[in-house]
């Protein structure tokens, strides 16, 4: 057991040593990032002096009103006298050709064919590092001249290591800090020998943890070359004070541990022989032997379970007696309410079982009797006019009387078919209106027109079924009475409520009059009100007649 708690104390203390040294890592690499921070801010005071140089050197010249070379000249040569770390001066005319300057810029005559930015004719600018020549590297500081002029210089820059140098060594030689100076895109510009020219974009400046680095790089919004700074130290030194504190930390969490190893057997015999007795009592309880448990006395942490297992012991002894109670209650409730959904259950059967009788009517409505109809018409014509008919003719009316009663057969059992498989429950509302028109259409030579949009198109449910059956019987009504060229049927479900209409440009009728003997609107009124839809009808005689239904889904 102590070679357990040793093992624990020993993992605990490296854990804890690993955190420290993590911690120690973390506040070295802030302080580098503040130092990044200074020397950045330093670097940028330097070079903005500078650019400040060049711009009062260009008031100057805009004061003096002396745009002569030889007065341009005197400008540049005061300048490049005072401040040797310009390399070159010159001022640019509007046209990018060279007015005066100070000698020859590094590099040659490059200086004056470079591509000097826009920019610096309207605002003072500094520009990123720039390789003149092998070896020769500059940075452009520029100034506009009143008229289009520019004021151009180059800054050395052995100069800017010089200020990068000095201002690492305000650090302290001590440290052994280097400072890494990254261009804009991404290359050290100055640093240590191995990584000049090097790419610092996706490169690990700590070397696998070698040295402990901190980084500034340049807000968006401000000006200058844009240069990022790096400052690194090596591990071994940034890190020193953390072998130390890693071996305290070890030992102290050791002897902490060896120490409860220790103690606790003595504290847990004493613990135990407490809760020993309340185990005992808990079990004497679960055996049926006693309906209560007694609390053990003290002001303890023993003591404190006690009691609150007594008052857990007595509230669920509270708790089943009235569960029993519930019980009892909820039985006498179940055998009503059983006895009551017998009952509504008897009576939903029985109104389903209406609904099937007028459905059964309306569908027999809708094929045997316009079939039957026809037929007894046929039957009616023949028997007046049988007397006055040549028996060629009396053959063929008979003849179109088969046909009639042989339609209507097939129609009685397309009905009974369409009533078992239920097609627009299995292609949706809008397939199975446009294969009821084209039956139509080929059946009667009937043009057809059918349009369907919204999510009334995919319907494939009982009220599917319901506005087909309407439009089936809007369908035979046209052909039995309409005499009509064209039919069009909209399904319009866009605007949150489903509108359904049924067009046709036949012979009309007048809604208002009564029809005897004649169940199709009656059928079509029925079945709306089955799905909650209003029903509107308008036609007058010649002018066609249109079916309108409007529900909301």
């Amino acid at each position: 057991m102590l070679a357990v708690v040793a093992l624990a104390s020993l993992l605990a203390g490296q854990l804890a040593a690993t955190d420290a040294e993590r911690s120690a890592r973390d506040s070295t690499e802030r302080l580098m990032a503040q130092f990044a921070s200074q020397l950045q801010h330093g670097l940028n005071t330097g070079l903005r002096t500078r650019l400040a140089v060049v711009q009062v050197t260009a008031e100057q010249i805009a004061v003096s009103g002396d745009r002569a070379p030889r007065a341009l000249q005197r400008h540049l040569a005061a300048v490049s006298a005072q401040f040797s770390e310009f390399a070159w001066l010159g001022v640019l005319g509007t046209g990018g050709g060279l007015v005066a300057e100070t000698g020859s810029p590094p590099g040659g005559a490059e200086a004056a064919q470079h591509a000097w930015p826009v920019a610096a004719r309207t605002a003072p600018w500094l520009g990123d590092a720039r390789d003149v020549a092998p070896g020769v590297r500059v940075v452009d500081a520029m100034a506009p001249l009143p008229g289009g002029e520019v004021l151009a210089t180059q800054l050395r820059w052995e100069w800017i290591e010089q200020l990068c140098g000095s201002l690492l060594t305000a650090l302290g030689q001590q440290r052994q800090i280097e400072l890494l100076l990254i261009g804009r895109d991404g290359t050290v510009l100055t640093g240590p020998a191995a990584w000049r020219g090097r790419s610092a974009a996706t490169a690990d400046l700590t070397e696998g943890g070698r040295f402990v680095v901190g980084r500034h790089d340049p807000a968006p919004v401000e000006s200058g070359p844009g240069w990022s700074v790096a400052v690194r130290q090596p591990a071994a030194i940034a890190l020193a004070g953390v072998e130390r504190l890693r071996r305290t930390v070890l030992l102290t969490v050791l002897a902490a541990g060896l120490l409860a190893a220790v103690s606790a057997p003595l504290l847990t015999r004493w613990l135990t022989r407490r809760l020993g007795t309340l185990a005992e009592q808990a079990q004497d309880m679960r055996q049926g032997l006693r309906t209560d448990i007694e609390a053990p006395p003290g002001e303890d942490e023993v003591s404190r379970i006690g009691a609150t297992l007594a008052a857990l012991v007595a509230q669920l002894q509270g708790e089943k007696a009235a569960l029993a109670r519930l019980n009892a209650e909820l039985d006498r409730r179940v055998a009503e309410r059983t006895a009551r959904i017998e009952a509504m259950s008897e009576e939903a059967r029985h109104a389903a079982v209406t609904r099937e009788r007028l459905r059964l009517a309306r569908d027999l409505h809708d094929t045997l009797a316009h079939s039957l109809m026809a037929l007894l018409q046929q039957i009616r014509l023949v028997r007046k006019l049988r007397d006055r008919m040549a028996p060629q003719e009396l053959a063929d009316e008979l003849g179109r009387a088969e046909e009639v009663a042989a339609a209507g057969l097939t129609e009685a059992r397309a009905a009974i078919t369409q009533m078992r498989h239920g097609t627009v429950r299995e292609n949706g509302l809008s397939s199975a209106l446009r294969e009821l028109l084209a039956r139509f259409g080929e059946r009667t030579g009937v043009a057809t027109r059918l349009s369907a949009e919204g999510p009334a198109a995919d319907l494939a449910d009982e009220r599917a079924e319901t506005l087909y059956r309407i439009v089936e019987e809007a369908l035979r009504n046209v052909e039995r009475h309409a005499q009509a060229r064209t039919v069009a049927v909209t399904l319009d479900g866009t605007q949150g409520t489903t509108v359904l209409c049924v067009r046709d440009d036949g012979v009309g009728f007048d809604p208002q009059a009564p029809h005897p003997g004649h169940y199709g609107m009656v059928g079509i009124q029925e079945q709306a009100a089955l799905v909650g839809a209003a029903l509107a009808v308008d036609s007058s005689p010649g002018a066609g007649t249109s079916l309108r239904l409007e529900f909301t889904p």
